[in-house]
């Protein structure tokens, strides 16, 4: 590590400047921060594969239409608590195009991204029913998601589906069921960090199990028909996007416009509750916040009181979006193939220079490419590997951040531009010749 692109006195400088004593429990701001350092006085641009966000033009027909909302006077007007009546409308139709699922417009609810929306779920949740006080999440996962149970002092737990795909997640589920504590099950689909997608078999184990126990199933669908394998865009026809709403009713799913539509900037997603859940009364809700109904309480208890609404104008571009992509005239899943084509190349390279994929099968079948993927390397941890990419200009955070058990680190492709490939493959053969594989 004589001649690396980076030295190693900066990154050292860097990393105890802003007193990181483990990078492998580093959370993903913080490594953000610490490129951010290394790059500034190094002068090396670093193939940052840590941050997932956005690599692509936010769709332009929502751009068009929150701007023509906007130039109509919204902005002075505070949208209905629940959200205005064209995009609960077209995100119910949305979701019987692309799911196959029939969830009332009553039952849509814009969110200010994803995040507030699991944020007022799990807080409801997790007052539904006394006996009821812990959520628990298929990881790996998102990080933030854990935070937000901490941030409330609520109860969760947690396994690595690693070990447990197929008809093994049916006892390895069933096991924490049994206690009598989980009031929800919450996953992505497909998954940040290793973008595995569960199988019809699994999701009807998750659904079948949730009915039976009474638990609600929160389905985070960040990367709607992101499975590439499939041609998940056609609306109204086979395939959908797979979901558990096919097999209970203890439901809820949230689709957020940041990485299908490209619009993470204007925070806008919808929480789509079952049409059962929505209108279930719980007694201990009543107690809480002095209402029964489940859907209700979420939105003119929890909502209000976070942010009374998310913005007027997102809200016209949701529904722009939405409806174009159900009549045919948005192929949104095109629009974002792009991810999918990077990976497939950015697998190559690192494979080829002694990395393995961590996760890397769907029951027998190869994992998609897509926004994310998992890469280890022999003989080191998910820390070690990081601290030493780092000397080679090469960032991504640790798979021990999302809830993994496995060593390895999470790369997001949509901030590598293609153009850095080829400096990338050479960084990669210089790592490789640093650290041989014996």
């Amino acid at each position: 590590m004589n001649n690396t692109p980076v030295s190693q006195e900066i990154v050292k400088k860097y990393i105890g400047q802003l007193h990181i004593k483990d990078l492998g429990k580093a959370s993903i701001r913080e490594i953000v921060a610490l490129i951010n350092l290394i790059e500034e006085e190094s002068k090396v641009k670093f193939v940052r594969m840590e941050m997932g966000i956005p690599g692509l033009p936010a769709a332009q027909v929502g751009v068009e239409a929150e701007i023509k909302a906007l130039q109509s006077g919204v902005a002075s007007v505070y949208p209905m608590m629940d959200g205005i009546k064209p995009l609960k409308y077209e995100a119910s139709r949305f979701i019987k195009m692309f799911m196959d699922i029939d969830i009332e417009p009553a039952s849509c609810i814009p969110t200010t991204g994803s995040m507030q929306g699991t944020f007022a779920a799990f807080l409801v949740a997790g007052n539904a029913d006394k006996q009821k006080d812990t959520t628990l999440f298929l990881d790996p996962g998102f990080p933030v998601q854990k935070q937000q149970m901490t941030v409330m002092g609520q109860k969760f737990d947690h396994f690595d589906i690693f070990d447990f795909r197929g008809e093994k997640l049916r006892d390895k589920l069933e096991s924490y069921f049994l206690k009598g504590n989980i009031c929800s099950v919450v996953y992505s689909n497909p998954n940040n960090p290793t973008w595995v997608c569960f199988t019809e078999e699994e999701l009807q184990i998750i659904g079948e199990l949730a009915t039976k126990y009474d638990v609600i199933v929160m389905e985070d669908l960040a990367y709607f028909g992101m499975d590439f394998r499939k041609d998940l865009f056609t609306p109204g026809r086979p395939p959908y996007q797979p979901t558990v709403a096919k097999y209970t009713d203890n439901y809820i799913i949230f689709i957020s416009a940041s990485k299908i539509f490209s619009y993470a900037g204007q925070r806008g997603a919808i929480m789509a509750i079952s049409n059962a859940l929505w209108n279930r009364q719980y007694e201990n809700l009543e107690t809480r916040f002095g209402n029964k109904p489940f859907g209700f309480v979420i939105v003119m208890q929890v909502l209000y009181a976070l942010s009374s609404g998310i913005a007027h104008s997102t809200q016209h571009a949701l529904a722009a979006m939405f409806k174009a992509a159900s009549d045919g005239e948005f192929n949104f899943v095109e629009d974002v193939k792009e991810y999918g084509l990077k990976a497939r190349i950015m697998k190559e390279l690192f494979t080829s220079n002694g990395f393995v994929i961590v996760y890397e099968k769907d029951g027998d079948e190869p994992i998609a490419d897509g926004f994310y993927f998992t890469i280890g390397y022999p003989g080191m941890t998910g820390g070690e590997l990081l601290h030493n990419m780092l000397h080679y200009g090469i960032s991504a955070i640790t798979l021990t951040n999302t809830g993994s058990e496995k060593e390895g680190l999470r790369a997001c492709v949509s901030h590598v531009k293609r153009e850095q490939f080829n400096e990338l493959e050479k960084r990669l053969e210089q790592f490789h010749a640093d650290f041989p594989l014996i």
